[in-house]
């Protein structure tokens, strides 16, 4: 094994440890409010299809990244995601039960589906063709994703403020992908807010937080009318 090889190996280690990171909280996020024994079914589960996808997204990214507003549509797609879990941390377990285990699993593949675009394209790059090294970025996601989620649910356990700045992390992550889109950039930065594509992200973290902010108001005044 040559020293260019092995430096190959090591980046796509290190983006996976990078790009994975979100990954984990939305697992996470998804989970958090299953019981015990449904967490380990759910992020085996929703790992499980998450990792299928990628394959086929890997084999397919050059080509999906290339169709105009993928990226876009996306980023839109995660930025309700972010909401949809944030929205959920709100809600009083005795006025709607735990999130179901697929739902769960839902979430899981298709958050991580839209998350895997960069990391998927990234990694195809690193590896140059390589398919051998291709599926080892696959692998070496697989622990981390698992193990982390973990970790950062027994956090959000203990500091539920997580939720709230791990929902934000999606967000700020839905930003980024609709700049990273060709037209997505020209309409959104060229068209309005000429370099400062910081601006876009930071919005979708302020539309997110008035959202939650929205319902968790809404959520309280339904909790007052009913008792």
């Amino acid at each position: 094994m040559d020293g260019e090889m092995i430096s190959k190996i090591l980046s796509i280690i290190l983006l996976d440890i990078v790009l994975s990171g979100d990954n984990a909280v939305v697992i996470a996020l998804a989970c958090r409010k299953l019981a015990p024994e449904q967490r380990k079914k759910a992020i085996l589960i929703g790992t499980a299809g998450a990792i299928g996808l990628r394959i086929i997204l890997t084999i397919i990214a050059v080509w999906i990244l290339g169709i105009p507003f993928v990226k876009f549509i996306g980023g839109l797609l995660l930025l309700y995601i972010a909401w949809d879990l944030l929205k959920a941390g709100d809600e009083n377990p005795d006025v709607k039960g735990n999130t179901g285990l697929m739902a769960a699993v839902r979430t899981i593949i298709v958050a991580d589906f839209v998350m895997s675009l960069d990391n998927v394209l990234a990694i195809a790059g690193v590896a140059d063709g390589h398919v051998g090294l291709a599926a080892l970025g696959l692998l070496v996601s697989i622990p981390i994703i698992i193990f982390g989620s973990q970790i950062i649910m027994k956090l959000m356990e203990k500091l539920p403020i997580l939720v709230w700045l791990g929902a934000l992390l999606i967000a700020y992550t839905a930003g980024e992908m609709m700049v990273s889109d060709k037209y997505g950039h020209k309409y959104l930065v060229d068209a309005l807010f000429p370099q400062m594509d910081w601006i876009v992200p930071i919005a979708m973290m302020v539309i997110l937080v008035v959202l939650g902010l929205w319902a968790k108001s809404r959520q309280t005044r339904r909790m007052t009318s009913g008792s």
